[in-house]
């Protein structure tokens, strides 16, 4: 199709879906997004990164073809407009696409690109896989026992967007229902939301989760809700999640209870367990015993929290990766904000959205490629050559900028 500011590089061939999966040429168009703040300086060094992994994996018979889309505040400086169409219609054209991080105001202002982009492209799974690397700083004693991947339902629950401000016509109307017709009880005046839970959300999500602990080889998978008190959202989400799992795949899991029972504490071959825990409860056992976890499936505003809280024991989001995946269109991310106040000097760790490049690379079946770079990076860290960050963390660290560490990681590379 012809786009108004987006220009196709010569040379690539676009992602395609062919019989039911993903169809990769070993010239790919893949979409990149700035982002605001700092994500010019990240997304520049990232780039180098990315290209100097399939090059060295590959040896040239591979390469990805950039494509630059605009959203945020660059996409209002040429559409008029922070959320234009066109880069919603390139996205789910070029499949597959990495961006950096956008500016959503706090409490008022334009609603949040991220949560308007998976709303549009339906990506209703954000993948953020958890892990430590060696040399990165962490307030945990032995952060190698975390290794977790969590998938958060994206397009539900109280990040839905049906909310309605306190004094609104919206909210008096709504009040007036609920108080009238339901007879739920809460102060006057009250701003509003509404939390749907459904089947099919809750089911897709799982599903994805379940079948990544299958194919990657994982352990487990842990329904992680507020059951107890949200009993017909949350509690439906794990109940949801048990017979998903007795439907769909009795042949390859088994209930920690039956584990317990039938088969003391003995993983028959072949089989994930599946089980659940109450989300205050699981942030103090990712602390105290994060071993015993593996692959989490949650809703949309526990996972929001709870990887952000897991990523602090690994070193911080500003290290931790995610991706925004549908059925086949997937936007990786930085899961960090954008910075502003960092914005062009060149300082930023540029380690999330450098992982999120290996998440795409891994998506794209290039695991040589993806795992140069996790090397470079564990090579890099590992003589202490950090940006600010982890410097001011590190006794005897070479403190260097965005730009620099990314030419080190190329190195690294030979």
């Amino acid at each position: 199709m012809d786009y108004q500011h987006i220009r196709l590089p010569a040379g690539g061939e676009k992602i395609s879906i062919q019989n039911g999966r993903l169809h990769v040429p070993d010239q790919p168009v893949v979409g990149y997004i700035e982002g605001d703040g700092i994500g010019p300086d990240i997304m520049r060094a990232a780039l180098k990164v990315w290209d100097a992994a399939v090059l060295k994996a590959y040896g040239g018979s591979r390469k990805i073809h950039w494509c630059e889309i605009f959203l945020g505040e660059k996409a209002a400086a040429l559409y008029g407009d922070p959320f234009p169409q066109e880069a919603v219609q390139a996205l789910e054209d070029l499949v597959v696409s990495i961006k950096g991080p956008l500016t959503t105001p706090v409490g008022g202002g334009m609603r949040s690109i991220n949560v308007s982009l998976r709303q549009a492209l339906d990506l209703y799974a954000c993948v953020r896989p958890v892990r430590h690397f060696p040399g990165v700083p962490s307030p945990l004693r032995c952060p190698e026992a975390v290794d977790v991947v969590i998938f958060r339902e994206n397009t539900e629950d109280v990040y839905a967007g049906v909310e309605y401000p306190a004094g609104s016509a919206e909210a008096a109307k709504l009040e007036r229902f609920l108080k009238e017709e339901l007879g739920a009880d809460f102060h006057q005046g009250s701003a509003l939301g509404v939390k749907p839970v459904s089947e099919f959300g809750s089911k897709r999500l799982i599903r994805k989760a379940i079948r990544y602990a299958l194919d990657h080889g994982r352990k487990s998978v842990t329904l992680v809700h507020k059951g107890n008190i949200m009993k017909y959202t949350e509690g439906a989400f794990r109940n949801w999640g048990y017979e998903l799992a007795r439907t769909e795949f009795a042949d390859q899991t088994i209930t920690e209870e039956a584990l317990g029972g039938v088969h003391p504490g003995q993983l028959p071959d072949g089989k994930i367990v599946i089980k659940d825990r109450i989300a205050d409860i699981m942030f103090q056992q990712m602390l105290l015993r994060p071993e015993e976890f593996d692959v989490i499936a949650t809703l949309n505003l526990n996972g929001d929290y709870l990887s952000d809280a897991v990523a602090a024991e690994v070193g911080g989001v500003g290290i931790a990766p995610g991706g925004n995946i549908g059925d086949f269109i997937a936007v990786f991310e930085a899961t960090h904000g954008s910075a502003p106040k960092y914005a062009g000097l060149d300082k930023a760790n540029p380690g999330s959205l450098l992982f999120s490049g290996v998440m795409l690379l891994d998506y794209l079946g290039w695991q040589e490629a993806a795992r140069a770079v996790e090397a470079a990076y564990t090579s890099v860290v590992g003589r202490k050559i950090v940006t600010y960050d982890f410097a001011r963390q590190m006794e005897g660290a070479r403190e260097v900028k965005t730009s620099e560490f990314a030419e080190a990681m190329v190195a690294a590379m030979g």
